[in-house]
């Protein structure tokens, strides 16, 4: 399979994790504008906004199932894919793509094989592209979580990965 093949990924919430949600949308589905902060807490509980998870508020709110969607697709807060522990960030600014910053994505694609908007399936790292995070002067830029990187080179992503799989192994901490 190509890296530019998106990856199904097989839905796996709790019983207790649904009971949670449709608690919450019972509780707030009356009050007008309630999409939004129901949406905002089924992507805290389950991490991500599967299809799933839309279609049991759209059934629970009974509303279509489109217009969840609309929403999950159009607020850039809303994933639709799961997050890794290891949130990489990579800006594709004017700034970080004129020095590099697309190969240095393509690097770190390889080397995770997944593509941007993906998840490892150990969970531990997740891919995107992101267009200018102020630091231009860093560039390119590349943000963990919330740890910047600037100045990289292509040759500079495997030590970045390096780190975090060291920090998981007990390893040195940041």
């Amino acid at each position: 399979m190509g890296l530019e093949e998106k990856k199904q990924v097989p839905f796996r919430g709790t019983a207790e994790q649904e009971r949670q949600l449709l608690d919450f949308i019972e509780e707030h589905k009356q009050v007008g504008g309630c999409l939004m902060p129901i949406m905002q807490k089924a992507q805290e509980i389950y991490g991500y906004l599967p299809e799933e998870v839309q279609k049991m508020i759209a059934d629970a709110m009974g509303i279509p199932m489109e217009e969840v969607y609309g929403v999950s697709t159009f607020y850039s807060q809303f994933h639709l894919m799961p997050k890794g522990k290891y949130e990489i960030s990579v800006c594709l600014g004017t700034a970080c793509y004129v020095k590099g910053a697309g190969d240095i994505y393509n690097k770190f694609m390889e080397q995770l094989g997944i593509v941007g908007g993906e998840c490892t399936p150990d969970g531990k790292f997740s891919l995107d592209a992101c267009r200018c995070v102020g630091a231009c002067g860093l560039a390119p830029v590349v943000l963990v979580n919330d740890e910047v990187y600037g100045r990289l080179r292509v040759d500079d992503v495997p030590g970045i990965l390096a780190k975090y799989e060291t920090e998981d192994e007990g390893g040195a901490q940041k």
